[in-house]
């Protein structure tokens, strides 16, 4: 079954900024890659030191994969936690309109391969939700070599994808969906209930009282995404 959401953006999240807290950097960048051309947003760390190595995650968002959604994502889920653990967090904007498990990824692997270029990256991470956590494991699953940890929330390994689950067997592979998003929650379960019988490393969360677009801020998901990356080793 295609499990598949066009969801429009959540609403944008406001961020408050404390003074006496340090800051990272929010850049806007844009490259061709594959004869098309990206816009995409980079976090840097506070106190970024381009000589230092730092982990990344590679973050698609969800709906139609926009750059007004990727920063609503980056800003509501990522920014405060990896500025302050001293992550680098990449998300790009769909270049074309066509979903990144779609025609889209044939931006990979030159997309990647110039963020290591850029910057001194040790371990690489992908996650993301709804139509971006579809596009997370559609890549690690296509392009495992990269990646550490695969992360949908929601997201799985969907229809044609899952016929190529052993390219991340070896990966560390979380799984958060609402217990209330009936449409995507009993596919997930089955999906790690089957990985884990075949020894995948996989744990799946049922968010409490959450729909599909989970509440990072309600439930303290940044927090927990970036401590179960920090857990696989």
């Amino acid at each position: 079954m295609r499990v598949r959401l066009a969801l429009a953006a959540a609403a944008l999240v406001a961020v408050g900024v404390c003074p006496a807290l340090a800051r990272g950097e929010v850049l806007e960048k844009t490259g061709t890659f594959s004869g098309l051309r990206v816009t995409y947003k980079v976090v840097l760390p506070a106190a970024y030191d381009a000589s230092k190595t730092y982990p990344l995650v590679l973050v698609f968002t969800g709906g139609p994969q926009t750059l007004q959604i990727a920063t609503s994502t980056v800003e509501a889920d990522w920014r405060a936690e990896a500025e302050r653990r001293g992550y680098i967090v990449v998300a790009p904007a769909s270049p074309n309109g066509e979903l990144f498990f779609e025609g889209a990824d044939r931006i990979f692997p030159s997309f990647l391969d110039q963020m290591l270029r850029d910057y001194h990256v040790g371990k690489v991470h992908v996650a993301g939700h709804s139509n971006g956590g579809l596009s997370a494991f559609h890549i690690a699953a296509r392009y495992p070599k990269y990646f550490s940890t695969v992360i949908g929330y929601p997201g799985l390994l969907d229809g044609p994808d899952a016929a190529l689950a052993n390219a991340i067997k070896d990966k560390c592979v979380f799984m958060h969906v609402g217990d209330r998003d009936s449409g995507w929650m009993p596919a997930m379960q089955e999906e790690a209930k089957d990985l884990s019988t075949r020894g995948f490393r996989i744990r799946i969360t049922v968010e409490k009282n959450q729909v599909h677009r989970l509440k990072a801020q309600e439930i303290d998901l940044s927090r927990r995404l970036f401590d179960e990356i920090e857990s696989c080793r």
